[in-house]
């Protein structure tokens, strides 16, 4: 499974910027996708994740981009996006795309990494004053 991670760049705060993870190599049958972030001299941190658990899907967010950011995917293309709406300074740093293949992962294993089997290379997103 590849996963290539695209659609960042430099933005004002208050922008829109959608972030793209296409995903190849296998069936699209991931048991959950996420969007992870890490900025300069600080640890990857969870920003969203989409679960699919039987016919139910589950989205989740971290506390400081609710109402923010939404992720989402499409069917016929295997990709995952990420919709960040009215940027913020804070939002800055390296976007990475994960996906989760061999278990079927409880709602608070989203946050962890390790549970993640494939990670994207990574995007920058810049969000200026």
């Amino acid at each position: 499974v590849q996963l290539q991670a695209s659609g960042g760049g430099l933005v004002q705060a208050g922008d829109s910027l959608r972030l793209s993870c296409a995903a190849s190599g296998r069936t699209f049958s991931a048991n959950a996708m996420a969007w992870f972030r890490q900025a300069p001299g600080q640890e990857r941190e969870f920003v969203a994740a989409m679960r699919w658990n039987g016919g139910n899907v589950g989205r989740y967010y971290a506390d400081s981009v609710k109402g923010r950011f939404t992720i989402s995917r499409d069917n016929v293309d295997h990709t995952v996006y990420l919709q960040m709406n009215n940027v913020k300074p804070e939002d800055t740093g390296v976007y990475y795309c994960g996906a989760i293949f061999r278990v079927r992962p409880i709602v608070s294993a989203l946050w962890t990494i390790s549970t993640y089997d494939y990670w994207g290379q990574g995007t920058q997103v810049t969000v200026s004053s």
